[in-house]
């Protein structure tokens, strides 16, 4: 029986000529990855090890994003362990503030993940990186330590769920749609544990914004990874952000998956996620009159510059509703500038957004956009759990970044073809 994508890569890195589901391998890492909130927890377990050094400097990655610039003390004393420990290891990839971004825009962007990259990440949207083709996923803060101290981790090796993406998607359709539709259509626990494998001809409309998204929320749907295969598209992205060799791993023709789902993405509709799960899924026009106090575009999910310009070509010359308020949160350094070049910061601010400088803010609930108790949120990013983005008694409803811009100018959940 033939191999996967994510078991081949799983495989080489543990020097094995094949693995199959379930089996318990030991796999050398690429990536060890950690954010403000994660990695204070994984040095302390690092000290317990006992070891002096990082298994390799430039292999250990680190990102303040989820409390900065840090929104009071206890965040700024998180931060600070992090950055003393950064310098104490040498750390080669720690990224400061002023250097940072929202991490999973930053790594990539930075050319760290390539191709059949194996990543670990003490933060469960570390599966972003499988838009790359490569394995990666999120882990405890535990492994994160343990990886630090050797390069290495455990895995049991995932079964896979099959999709197959076929045509082209309409104009205001995008990677959000498409992932919502699929965690709508098999659940929250839908591919538990497994690999989401994404195939067919549907794939070449999708730019690697949108495949970053959907790879970005396959822990929403319970899995272990999300992948794509690597195309002309990949190699054009990794050549312009990496020097790093990489290696391109393909699918078997023999593999037998656990269930294969077939998606004609040209009959999608924008999606909106009700609360309090991702799967909640009703498309815009299932939507009905929802007034909302505040727009969030942004996050891991939907911070990047195709977002953003899709959010500027709705909002140019129009103006936010007054009754909400809407705050946009480009993923890095690099795409703040390019808003700036390209006009888009301009458009947003005239248009009544808050543009801020890169951060989670919002979408854990961290700062920089908190809920009241009794108000509603639309948001571009990945969940939208009770309590979630503030009060226990707020609401967070998820969708892509035209149905945001729409309705930040509508002041409720509003199609982007009606605006």
């Amino acid at each position: 029986m033939g191999m996967t994508m994510t078991q081949k890569i799983l495989a080489a890195h543990a020097g094995l000529e094949s693995v199959k589901a379930g089996q318990l391998i030991e796999a050398k890492l690429d990536i060890v990855h950690g954010n403000d909130v994660t990695t204070p927890v994984a040095i302390k377990e690092f000290n317990k090890i006992g070891v002096k050094e990082v298994f390799d400097k430039n292999k250990v990655t680190i990102v303040p994003d989820h409390f900065t610039p840090n929104k009071d003390i206890k965040s700024a004393e998180h931060c600070k362990i992090v950055r003393e420990f950064a310098k104490q290891k040498n750390v080669k990839n720690y990224f400061e503030v002023g250097q940072m971004g929202i991490e999973h825009c930053l790594l990539p962007e930075a050319g760290l993940v390539v191709p059949g990259d194996v990543v670990i990440g003490a933060d469960s949207h570390t599966c972003t990186y499988g838009a790359l083709g490569a394995f990666s996923t999120g882990v405890g803060s535990t492994d994160m330590a343990v990886g630090m101290a050797r390069g290495v981790a455990w895995f049991k090796v995932p079964a896979a769920l099959k999709f197959v993406l076929k045509n082209k998607p309409a104009k205001w359709v995008s990677g959000k749609d498409i992932i919502l539709h699929i965690i709508g259509m098999i659940g929250v626990d839908g591919a538990l544990y497994k690999s989401m494998e994404f195939f067919g001809d549907g794939l070449e409309y999708l730019s690697m914004d949108d495949r970053f998204t959907i790879a970005n929320m396959a822990i929403e749907a319970g899995g272990k990874n999300g992948i794509f295969p690597v195309d002309e598209k990949t190699l054009e992205y990794v050549k312009e952000h990496s020097d790093k060799e990489y290696t391109v791993f393909e699918a078997d023709d023999d593999v037998e998956y656990d269930e294969v789902y077939e998606i004609d993405l040209s009959t999608l509709r924008p999606t909106v996620a009700f609360p309090h799960l991702p799967e909640n899924t009703k498309t815009i026009d299932e939507v009905g009159d929802i007034a909302i106090d505040q727009v969030v575009i942004g996050s891991c999910t939907n911070g990047r510059m195709d977002d953003l310009r899709i959010a500027s070509e709705i909002l140019k010359g129009k103006k936010v509703n007054p009754n909400i308020r809407v705050i946009i949160l480009p993923g890095t350094q690099k795409i703040y500038l390019q808003c700036i070049d390209e006009g888009i910061a301009k458009t947003f601010v005239e248009a009544g957004c808050v543009f801020s400088t890169p951060t989670c803010g919002p979408c854990l609930g961290g700062h920089m956009g908190i809920l009241a108790k009794g108000e509603r949120a639309l948001s571009t990013t990945n969940r939208n759990f009770i309590g979630r983005m503030g009060h226990p008694e707020s609401e967070v409803y998820l969708a892509s970044p035209a149905v945001a811009a729409a309705s930040a100018i509508t002041g409720k959940i509003t199609s982007p073809e009606n605006v």
